[in-house]
Order: structure tokens, then sequence, then C-alpha cells
């Protein structure tokens, strides 16, 4: 099995990890790259980082057959599900983990709490797809996480930073964030490598037959996805590394209730989706969109709200350096777990 894997693949985390390593050196030897790379931004997004998260959805998307997507749109039990573990049970276990675990570091909470309520729009495709889940379903489930992103997200930061913390004593936190700041992000950085992905599919398909499309040009451009998100990394960490050098242990505190989100959110929801009956593509599907994050948003709220050298600010810049690591180390707990209670075989799948 995992010689017939690519290179790229076969030693995906080493490559992550290497790219983390290149970012922080770089980081580091041109202490001014970081504020360089974010001098021109899109919707709250450094404009090279924007280059790479388009890149890295644009031939996940592209792999999306969308004519069958219609039934994954009829499958009731498979929404509800996602919806959910996305925006009632996701929120309220971040909630619960912040408060849990920093207590007297309000700032910090309130920055996971943002976290929390930002669900995944972009990298969970890359996760997904290396795990052999199911393209097409993740393809509607991050729409369905759009749109509720869109109307939720500042109801949801009302709720749980201005009126839950009072239920408890806690100082409340006023969030001020416009429903088209939201969905302008949506739009450019899910609806642009969207309808690239469907016009590149539905125009080579035509011209040059299913066969080719899925057989010979996808197993070359599909991988270029990966070297997207590798480009993506060595910049977030070019421009964010030197502060989590600097705050060690603040980034461990940070870091710990976000490695237990991950891994309680993703178990529940691989556990709960085996138990209604769901196949392994379905299930790798919702827990991968259950236990990820549109980190970009919070980090835009965070930075918009509170200021860009606040402690909200830096817990969203730590919650993608920890994602990444962490949610590879899914990608093969979910392969192993696929194996061992579907007898799903990730050689037989199509990547």
């Amino acid at each position: 099995m995992v010689g017939q894997l690519s290179m790229l693949d076969r030693f995906l985390p080493l490559w992550i990890f290497g790219a983390m390593a290149v970012g922080v050196v770089l980081g580091r030897l041109f202490p001014g790259l970081g504020a360089l790379l974010d001098r021109v931004q899109v919707a709250g997004i450094s404009v090279p980082i924007g280059i790479g998260l388009l890149w890295m959805m644009y031939p996940v998307l592209a792999k999306v057959r969308y004519e069958s997507i219609g039934g994954h749109i009829a499958n009731r039990r498979l929404l509800g599900t996602s919806l959910f573990f996305n925006w009632v049970l996701g929120p309220i276990v971040m909630f619960a983990l912040a408060w849990l675990f920093l207590p007297d570091l309000p700032a910090y909470r309130n920055g996971l709490i943002l976290i929390g309520l930002a669900r995944c729009i972009a990298m969970v495709l890359i996760w997904n797809s290396l795990a052999g889940g199911s393209n097409e379903l993740a393809a509607v489930l991050v729409a369905l996480n759009s749109l509720f992103q869109i109307l939720m997200y500042s109801v949801l930061g009302w709720l749980y930073l201005t009126v839950i913390p009072n239920w408890f004593g806690g100082a409340s936190t006023v969030v001020d964030i416009s429903m088209w700041t939201i969905a302008r992000s949506v739009l450019i950085f899910l609806g642009v490598p969207l309808l690239a992905g469907y016009i590149t599919r539905r125009t080579l398909v035509a011209r040059r037959g299913e066969a080719w499309y899925t057989g010979v040009f996808m197993p070359k451009f599909g991988p270029t996805a990966l070297i997207g998100l590798l480009y993506t990394i060595v910049l977030m960490f070019a421009m964010q590394g030197g502060r989590i050098i600097e705050l060690p242990l603040d980034v461990l505190r940070i870091a710990a209730p976000l490695l237990v989100y991950f891994v309680v959110m993703f178990g529940l929801a691989f556990a709960v989706s085996k138990a209604l009956g769901f196949g392994y593509q379905e299930t790798a599907s919702l827990s991968f969109t259950a236990a990820g994050n549109n980190f970009e948003l919070a980090i835009a709220v965070a930075i918009a709200t509170f200021g860009i050298g606040s402690g909200e600010a830096l817990a969203g810049v730590v919650g993608p350096l920890i994602e990444v690591p962490a949610l590879i180390g899914l990608v093969y707990l979910s392969l192993w777990a696929g194996r061992r209670y579907f007898g799903f075989r990730p050689e037989a799948a199509s990547r």
C-alpha cells in the first residue's frame, strides 16, 4: 500500500514539519518578513497566504464529482449529524475546554472560543482527501458550514463571549463583527476555488472524457494541493513563528485545550457516525469537518476586535500551528480505524 503512494504523500508528515522549520528559520533570519507579507490583505488575510489557501483548495475541489452531490444533499441524517457537531457540540466543547484550561487567562480563552465558533472551510478538504473520505460529501459539508458561518458567527460570538460568561460570574466581552465581513471571507476563500474546480472538471471532462480526467489529469494535478499546503505552512510560520518561540509557556497552555478539542471532536464524530451506520468515507468526512476550524476567520476577527498584539490574536495564531500536526496525526488514525472497523483500503479509493 505505502509503495503505491507518491513521494509527497508517503512522507507528508516530514514535509510538514520541514515546512514549519523552514518558516521559523525564515522568520528569524528576516524579522521584517512577517510585516512585509502582511502588508497587502484581502478579507483580513495576507495576500501571499491567501494564494496558498486558494491553491490548496482548488485541486481538491476539481476532484469533486459535482453530478453526484445531490445524493448527499438529500441525506438528512448526514447533514443533521454534521450540523449538530459543528454548530451545537463544537462551540460547547471549545467553550468548556477554554474555561477549564485557561480560567486565569481571559484573552487566550476568548481567542479559543472564537476558534471554536469558526467552522472549517479550507484545510479540512485536504485532510479529508488524504484520509480517503468522500470529496463530494466534504464539499457539501463545507458549503453548509459556510452558510451557517455567515448567519451564525456573529450571533454565537455574542452569546459565548457576552451572555454565557455572566451566568458563571465571568467577565463578558463585546464582539463586533459584521455578517458581510464573514460573507466576504467565505466568498473569496471558498467561492473562488469552488467555481474554479467546477469549471475545470466540467470543461476537461467534456473535452477529453471522464476516464482521461480521472486517470491522467487528476493524478498529476491533485497532488499540487499539498504543495499549496506546504507553501501556506511556510508562510504562516515565517509570519508568526517568532511570537511562538518568544512565549513558549503561553503557547503550551493554549495548545493543551486545542489538542484535547481535536481528539475529542474527531473521536466523538467518528464513533457516532459509525454507530449511525454511515460508511467509512462518510464517517471520515463528518469527523474531519467536526474537528477542523476556520482559523483564518478566527484570526481576522481577533485582530479586528482586540488588536494584532492581543492575547486573542496570539491564540488564533497558535491554532493552525497546532492543528496541522494534530490533524495529520488524525489522518493516520482515521486510515487505521477505516481498515480495522470498515475494511477500508485506501489503495482502492480514488485519490
